[in-house]
């Protein structure tokens, strides 16, 4: 018989830029080296699908890395950003008519160039994702993911008790039917109603679009989440990064 003297193919290629598995965990804020040791030994760290062994090594910027089944975003290059966008602000980074937009917030406050996730309309404010992470802003922003998206919105009232079900049956407008994935009436003032949506599609001005079909215009939109996210209390026209455990929710809600 012929002996085959070729060597077996790696299992995964070894990047330039790989380091020690656990020093790329300790960067990316896990915990100690020691602690991120641990975390290996007890098989609870993988590496492109591969269960992680004590002397491994990662490079951040290519392998994909999960501890205890979330994915871990460990190239620091990358960033992630939560912004409470004022009204009246448009959701761009250089707008030729000179009107306010992000940029005016960001300034100096971010080393890397960042792009929003999606898009708000000037009259619309509340939470507004940065990154310049183009797969997962792709991801976050692509109808076929149904990365879900709250609302709170001001509209004309009173708020009759079959518009729930109407909304999350469907309603038709000029550029296809949309439907809500729930509803709720928050409060009422007068002739005004706060309501709750969510829906998992961002076509253009839908929420608009859609209450002013059903007769309660919205005289306030604002957004309190996406997908995993929340607003909470993020002050007007602040930006904060995300933790490491939103991120990887991010990415779980993409199906990384």
């Amino acid at each position: 018989m012929r002996r085959d003297n070729r060597a077996p193919k790696p299992d995964a290629p070894v990047y330039e830029g790989a380091e020690r598995l656990q020093k790329v965990l300790a960067a990316a804020g896990v915990g100690s080296r020691r602690a991120c040791e641990d975390l290996i030994f007890r098989r609870r760290v993988t590496v492109n699908g591969r269960v992680a062994q004590l002397g491994d090594k990662a490079d951040p910027a290519h392998d994909v890395i999960h501890v205890d089944g979330e994915r871990l975003q460990a190239d620091v290059r990358l960033v992630y950003v939560a912004m409470n966008k004022p009204r009246g602000v448009v959701t761009t980074m250089a707008d030729e008519k000179g009107r306010t937009e992000l940029a005016d917030f960001i300034g100096a406050r971010l080393e890397q160039r960042v792009y929003h996730v999606g898009r708000l309309d000037a009259d619309s404010e509340g939470l507004l994702l940065l990154t310049n992470d183009g797969n997962l802003a792709h991801k976050l922003m692509h109808p076929s993911y149904e990365v879900l998206k709250t609302y709170l919105a001001e509209v004309a009232g009173p708020i009759p008790r079959n518009l729930g079900k109407r909304l999350t049956a469907g309603v038709e407008l000029e550029d296809g039917p949309v439907q809500v994935d729930s509803f709720r009436v928050v409060g009422t003032l007068g002739k005004t109603a706060q309501v709750e949506l969510t829906l998992h599609e961002g076509r253009k001005h839908i929420v608009r679009r859609l209450m002013a079909e059903v007769g309660h215009p919205v005289s306030r939109l604002i957004r309190t989440s996406i997908g995993p996210i929340k607003l909470g209390d993020l002050r007007t026209g602040r930006l904060r990064r995300l933790t490491n455990a939103e991120v990887a929710a991010l990415f779980k809600a993409v199906g990384d």
